[in-house]
Parts: C-alpha cells; structure tokens; sequence
C-alpha cells in the first residue's frame, strides 16, 4: 500500500495496471488495496466508495475560472497517510487563491464524521468561500455534507469522473505534504501523525514561501487578499 501510494502521489494519471507493472505484482492484488486505500483503480481520481443510495450530484463549474481572491474558491480532498504499521486518512480544506489550509483532519476510517468537522472548523475560523469543490466520493455527495454549504449560500462543484486536474491545488499539496514530511517519517501512533503533520501545516502556511507567489507564503497571501462579494459563474 505505501509503493502504491507513493506512485499514485507521483503519478496520480496511473491507473491499477501500470502501477501493479511498476511493482511487478499482480494487478487483482494492486486493485483490492486501491479501493482499500480509497483511490479508484481506473480513474485517477479518488473513489472513496461509490454512494449507493439516493444523493446529489453537482456539476464541474469551475472549467476556466481562476480564484481571483482569498475565499472566492475552496477545494477539498482525501488522501491516505502511511505509518508504520497501518494507515490514516487526511482531510484538508485549501483555500485556491492563496493556498493557505484551512483546515485538516486525520481518521482511522473513512466515515463521514472527520470530513464534516473539517468543513465546519474551517467555515467557523475563515468565513464561506463564494465556491466550495471536491471530488463525487461518498462523503462528499452526502447530504449531510452538502446542506452544509447551502445553508451558508456556498455553490458547490464537484469534479468529473476521471478527470485528475479538476482539483490540481489539493493535488499539488498533497505532494508537498508527502514528500517533504511524510516519507520522511516513520508514525508509530496517531499522536506523532498529528503531531508531526500539524508541525508541517504551520510550515507550509506560515513559512514555506511559494514561487508562484513571488515567493511570499500562503498565510501573506491569504489575509493581504480577503475581499467580500462573490462572483457570477
């Protein structure tokens, strides 16, 4: 599960058949811990399990249009976290103009609890975003989840199916986060994973500077850029 991870976060367009070549194992076996892991073995994107019961589907509404402010649009994602024996799930809100985090939390599982507390942390300590994007995954088109952002006046877009690019800014992060502290690390408990990515997440806001951002960091962009109003898609 951590080679596929470590792939898939450098590759995120491979699907179960070049990753299983890449690890020279089989491909039956790369498809069980991908869905396992929450990442769809054929699309690029995260499936996370498909919503079987009734549920709300949004549209992409974001196809050339750029973030123009801090708040104008959020993105969120899941990812899993390796450790040392066993696996986490991360969830992050990203603020796409700035790319300040918002928020984050961590799981042993998948359910929906860790993905709504996130969204309310970061509503309560930032406001509401004119747009909020995530991926079709369960949690996500839950209505629990969704009513979320419309008693708040938030347009919701959902990316595509297969369609990696739709949510780039999480991505980016995501690759961040891995390569410049998790595969550094070792986690032997919860505690030091939260420990540790907090650590990181007060780097990444508050010290890591950005080139696309002439070299300021995200927290100088985010707060130097807060504007009310919203757009018309």
């Amino acid at each position: 599960m951590n080679g596929i991870d470590k792939i898939y976060t450098a590759h995120p367009f491979y699907g179960s058949r070049r990753i299983a070549r890449e690890l020279g194992v089989n491909r039956k076996q790369v498809q069980r811990l991908m869905r396992e892991m929450g990442i769809e073995a054929i699309y690029p994107k995260p499936n996370l399990s498909q919503n079987s019961l009734p549920h709300p589907i949004y549209p992409y509404i974001l196809k050339g249009v750029k973030p123009m402010y801090s708040n104008n649009i959020w993105g969120t994602d899941i990812t899993y976290i390796r450790m040392n024996k066993g696996f986490l799930y991360l969830v992050a809100y990203l603020d796409w103009f700035s790319r300040f985090v918002l928020s984050w939390k961590l799981s042993t599982t998948l359910e929906i609890e860790f993905v709504l507390e996130a969204a309310k942390e970061a509503l309560a300590n930032y406001g509401k975003p004119d747009i909020e994007n995530s991926d079709q995954g369960i949690q996500y088109t839950n209505v629990q989840y969704v009513n979320i952002w419309k008693a708040h006046d938030v347009q919701i877009s959902m990316d595509g199916r297969g369609r990696a690019m739709d949510n780039i800014f999480t991505e980016r992060f995501w690759r961040s986060l891995k390569y410049e502290e998790v595969y550094l690390k070792s986690y032997e408990t919860v505690f030091e994973a939260k420990e540790n990515i907090a650590s990181y997440m007060q780097f990444y806001n508050y010290e890591r500077k950005h080139q696309s951002h002439n070299y300021k960091t995200p927290a100088e962009i985010y707060f130097k850029n807060l504007k009310k109003g919203g757009i018309e898609i």
